[in-house]
C-alpha cells in the first residue's frame, strides 16, 4: 500500500507539474495575443483620428474633441482621447483619464502599451503639423481576466487527469502488478515448500519477464535441491557422484581459478536467420553434448568457427557473445573463415582426409596440398584467436577438440610455453600402416604431440596412436606411463572416455503419438535412430536389418516403425551427397516393399531429413522403446548414452555396434556387428519381445554405469591430469 500510495503521488506530482507548465506557457501566449490586439485596434485609431485632432489642440476644444470620442465610443473598449504637449502635459481631454502621460519614445511615431495599474491601455502617435502627440485609450482589465480563465481551465484539467491517471493507475497496479506478484510470490512459496512441484508459473502480464526469471531461479533451485538430495543419499550409501558444482569447486581449486579455453570447430550456439528474425540454433552434436557441460561448470571461452549466417550480428567488437542466451555462463569467440579456407581446411583435409582415413569405414581418404595449406593456416588462425584469449592468463588452460585441430597444440604451446594444452581425439586412431597413408603424418604427429595431455575415447586407440608415433618419429615412448618425450617435452596418451548427463526430472512425458504423427509415422512399437547422414553410421545397414526383421516377423507389419532422425552432414562432399540419395532411396524401396491394403497408412521406415535441435532430440528418446546405434566404426558415439541417460518412465532396448567406443561401457545393451544384417535383426526380436524384469535390469544397469561416469567426471579427470602437468618439460 506504501509503494502504491507513492506511486500514486509521484504520478500526480509529476501531472501537475506538466500541467503547471504547459498552462503557464497558455497564458503567456493569450496575454501577448489579447495585447497585440490592443496594440493593432489603437495604433489603427490612433492614426486615423490623428489629423481631425490636431486643430483641437490649438483650441483647447475639449467640447469637440469629447464629440469625436463619442462618435468612436461605440468601437470596442474606447475609453477616450487625450491632446499632449511635447512634454506630456494634458492639453484637452475626454473626462475620466490621467492628468499626463509620457510622450511617445524618440523616434517613435506610434507608440502602444499598457498604462501602469494594467487596467488603461494606450496608443500614442506624434501630431505631424504641430507639436504635441495624441492618446487613445483602450480598456485592458480583459487582459488579466483572460490569463486568470486560462489559469482555471488549466486547474480543472488537471484536476481531471489526476482523477483518471489515479484511477488507471490504481487499476493497473491491482491487477496487472500485485495480482501478478502475488501469485507469483505464492507459486514461489510452494516451489520452496517443495509443494506442487511440476506446477506451471502463472502468468506474468506486465511482469512476464521477471516471472520467467523467477521459473529460471525456481528451476535452478529445484535442481540443486535434487543435486543435494542425490549427494546426500550417495553420502549415506558410501558412495560419491560427480555434479555440476562439485565439478565447479574442484576445478577451481586444481586449476586455482583459472577459466577454461575449449577450441572446437562446431560452435555450440548458431544464430539464424529465419522468417525475417535472428533465432539461437543448438545444434545437435556429440562433441557439443559432452563438452560444453565442462564449460558451463568451469566458466571460460569456448573458440569455434562462426558458421551461421547471422553470427557476425551478434558478437561484439572483439567477436565474443555471451551463451547460453536464457543464462549465460561463458564467452563464445567466433573465428570467420573465407569459404576457400572453409573447403580447404574443413571438407577437404579434415573430412575427405582424416575421418575417412581414421575411420576406416569403406571410402577412400583423399589428401590434397591445397587443402594441407588451408587445414594449416585455418589452425594458425585458430591459434592466434586462443593466444589473444589467453593473453595476460598466467599458465592458462586450453582444451582443444578433435581432428580439425592436429597442428594447433604445437601451436600454441611454442607461443605460450606455460600453457596448459590438451588434445582430445573424438574419433577413433587407426593401425600405423593405415595411418601412414596421410603425406603428412609426421606433421601430424608432431603438432599432436605439442600438447600436454592427450586423449581418446579408448585405450585401443591409444595404443594404435603410440604405436604409429613409434614408426613415424624419433622420440622416447614410456609404454608404462603412456607417454611420450619428444625433446624437452612430454606427452601423456590416455583414455578419457566421454559420456554425458543424466537428465533429472525432465517434466511431462511427451505423447508417442503426437511426436510420431508430426514426422508420419504410425504404430505401436517405436524403434529410433538418431544420426549425421554419414557413412561411418550404418544407416543402410540399419535398414537393412529392419526389413529383415518384418520379413521373419510379419506380426510386427503395422506396428512397429523405425524413425531414423538423419541431420544433412558436409553435403558439399560427393559421397555425402551419394549417401543421402542412397538412403533415401533405400527407405522408399523397403517402404514399397511392405505396403499392403491391410496396412495402408503404414511405412516401416520414416526417413526424417532435417537440423534436428537438441531439445528436439531429447523428446523422441523420452519416447521411443528402442534404440538402434549401429555405427560401422565410431570412436564412441553418444547418441547410445543420450537415450540411456534420458528421463523415461519405462525402460527402453539399446541395440549398439561393437565397433563403437560406448560398448566398452554399455555392456547390457545388446551388442551386434552391424555388418551381421540376421544378427541386428535378431537383436530388433529380441529388443521387442524381451521380457519386462530383463529389460528393467539391463537398462538400470546401463543408467547405473552413466551416472557414475558422467560427462563431470570425465571433466574432472582432464582437470586432474591437466593440473598435474610440469611445465619444466619434465614427467608429473
Amino acid at each position: 500500500m506504501r509503494v502504491t500510495t507513492r506511486l500514486v503521488v509521484s504520478i500526480v506530482f509529476a501531472a501537475a507539474l506538466v500541467s503547471a507548465g504547459w498552462t503557464f506557457f497558455q497564458a503567456r501566449g493569450e496575454r501577448v495575443h489579447l495585447l497585440e490586439e490592443l496594440n493593432h485596434r489603437g495604433a489603427l485609431l490612433a492614426d486615423s483620428l490623428r489629423e481631425a485632432a490636431e486643430p483641437l489642440a490649438k483650441r483647447a476644444d475639449a467640447k469637440a474633441l469629447t464629440r469625436i470620442a463619442d462618435k468612436f465610443g461605440g468601437r470596442r473598449r474606447l475609453r477616450g482621447i487625450s491632446l499632449h504637449s511635447p512634454d506630456g502635459k494634458t492639453l484637452v481631454a475626454t473626462a475620466g483619464l490621467p492628468d499626463s502621460t509620457p510622450p511617445p519614445r524618440p523616434g517613435e511615431t506610434m507608440d502602444c502599451g499598457l498604462i501602469p495599474g494594467g487596467a488603461l491601455h494606450r496608443c500614442a502617435a506624434a501630431l505631424e503639423n504641430s507639436p504635441g502627440f495624441l492618446s487613445v485609450f483602450q480598456d485592458a482589465t480583459h487582459v488579466e481576466a483572460g490569463v486568470r480563465e486560462v489559469w482555471r481551465r488549466g486547474f480543472f484539467r488537471l484536476l481531471t487527469q489526476v482523477l483518471l491517471i489515479t484511477a488507471i493507475t490504481l487499476w493497473i497496479v491491482r491487477f496487472d502488478i500485485l495480482a501478478p506478484i502475488e501469485r507469483t510470490a505464492e507459486w514461489m512459496r510452494q516451489q520452496r515448500a517443495g509443494e506442487g512441484q511440476g506446477a506451471a508459473l502463472p502468468p506474468g502480464g506486465l511482469l512476464g519477464p521477471l516471472a520467467s526469471e523467477a521459473a529460471g531461479l525456481a528451476k535452478s533451485l529445484e535442481t540443486a535441491r535434487a543435486a543435494a538430495e542425490a549427494e546426500a543419499r550417495l553420502r549415506h550409501s558410501g558412495q560419491s557422484i560427480w555434479t555440476p558444482d562439485r565439478l565447479k569447486e574442484h576445478a577451481k581449486d586444481r586449476l586455482a581459478g583459472k577459466p577454461m579455453v575449449v577450441v572446437a570447430n562446431r560452435e555450440p550456439y548458431m544464430h539464424v536467420k529465419r522468417d525475417g528474425t535472428v533465432k539461437v540454433v543448438r545444434p545437435a552434436s556429440g562433441l557439443v553434448s559432452g563438452v560444453e557441460p565442462i564449460l558451463k561448470a568451469c566458466g571460460g571461452t569456448w573458440v569455434a568457427h562462426g558458421a551461421g549466417d547471422a553470427d557476425r550480428e551478434t558478437v561484439d567488437a572483439a567477436d565474443r557473445v555471451r551463451v547460453p542466451p536464457e543464462e549465460p555462463r561463458y564467452s563464445l569467440r567466433r573465428v570467420w573463415l573465407s569459404k576457400e579456407q572453409e573447403d580447404g581446411y574443413y571438407y577437404g583435409f579434415a573430412n575427405e582426409g582424416l575421418w575417412p582415413l581414421c575411420h576406416i569405414a569403406h571410402a577412400r581418404p583423399q589428401f590434397r596440398a591445397e587443402d594441407w595449406k588451408q587445414y594449416h593456416a585455418v589452425n594458425r588462425l585458430f591459434a592466434d584467436a586462443v593466444l589473444s584469449e589467453i593473453d595476460g592468463v598466467d599458465q592458462p588452460c586450453v582444451l582443444i577438440q578433435d581432428y580439425h585441430f592436429a597442428l594447433l597444440p604445437r601451436m600454441i604451446k611454442e607461443a605460450r610455453p606455460d600453457a596448459r594444452v590438451s588434445l582430445f581425439w573424438h574419433i577413433p586412431w587407426p593401425n600405423p600402416e593405415a595411418f601412414g597413408i596421410c603425406p603428412w603424418q609426421r606433421e601430424i604427429i608432431d603438432g599432436m604431440l605439442g600438447a600436454d595431455v592427450l586423449g581418446f575415447h579408448i585405450q585401443y586407440h591409444c595404443n594404435n596412436f603410440l604405436e604409429t608415433v613409434d614408426r613415424a618419429l624419433e622420440c622416447r615412448i614410456d609404454w608404462e606411463r603412456f607417454a611420450v618425450r619428444r625433446g624437452e617435452h612430454s606427452t601423456l596418451v590416455k583414455p578419457y572416455p566421454i559420456s554425458v548427463a543424466m537428465e533429472e526430472d525432465a517434466g511431462p512425458l511427451p505423447s508417442k503419438d503426437e511426436l510420431m504423427k508430426s514426422v508420419g509415422a504410425k504404430g505401436t512399437i517405436l524403434a529410433l535412430g538418431v544420426d549425421r547422414l554419414d557413412y561411418t553410421k550404418g544407416i543402410i545397414e540399419r535398414f537393412l536389418a529392419v526389413e529383415r526383421f518384418l520379413e521373419a516377423n510379419p506380426a510386427y507389419l503395422g506396428r512397429f516403425v523405425f524413425v531414423e532422425l538423419g541431420a544433412p552432414s558436409r553435403t558439399t562432399i560427393p559421397r555425402y551427397r551419394e549417401l543421402v540419395e542412397e538412403v533415401k532411396m533405400e527407405a522408399e524401396r523397403i517402404n514399397a516393399r511392405f505396403v499392403s491394403k491391410e496396412h495402408k497408412d503404414w511405412k516401416p521406415i520414416v526417413l526424417a531429413v532435417a537440423h534436428h535441435e537438441r531439445n528436439e532430440v531429447a523428446r523422441w528418446y523420452r519416447v521411443a522403446d528402442i534404440c538402434a546405434v549401429t555405427s560401422l566404426h565410431d570412436g564412441m558415439n553418444l547418441v547410445a548414452k543420450e537415450y540411456v541417460a534420458a528421463d523415461r518412465e519405462e525402460p527402453g532396448a539399446l541395440i549398439l555396434s561393437r565397433f563403437t567406443g560406448a560398448s566398452r561401457e554399455l555392456r547390457d545393451a545388446l551388442i551386434v556387428n552391424p555388418y551381421d544384417v540376421e544378427r541386428v535383426a535378431d537383436a530388433l526380436r529380441e529388443a521387442v519381445e524381451m521380457e519386462p524384469e530383463e529389460r528393467r535390469r539391463r537398462w538400470e544397469s546401463m543408467r547405473e554405469g552413466i551416472r557414475e561416469n558422467n560427462i563431470y567426471r570425465w571433466g574432472a579427470r582432464l582437470v586432474d591430469d591437466l593440473a598435474r602437468v610440469r611445465l619444466d618439460g619434465k614427467p608429473a
